[in-house]
């Protein structure tokens, strides 16, 4: 989910820094832009480091097997 999140912050980003020419008074597109496009790169680096963490685990199964023989 994270790295969805990541891919659209980069997308959004990238749409307002460099595709959008309007001006809104008072807000600059294209620094909200270029902080979109950061907070999606650092989302995605993080979402990829605990993925990778993820499938280093180790697991073991524990069986246990009784005897059903009487003493």
């Amino acid at each position: 989910m994270s790295m969805g999140i990541g891919i659209a912050l980069l997308v959004v980003g990238a749409i307002l820094s460099f595709a959008v020419r309007d001006s809104v008074p008072g807000v600059d597109l294209s620094v909200i832009g270029y902080i979109c496009m950061g907070a999606g790169a650092l989302a995605l680096t993080l979402s990829l480091i605990a993925n990778a963490q993820a499938t280093n685990t180790k697991r073991t199964n524990v069986v246990e097997h009784r005897d059903d023989t009487p003493r």
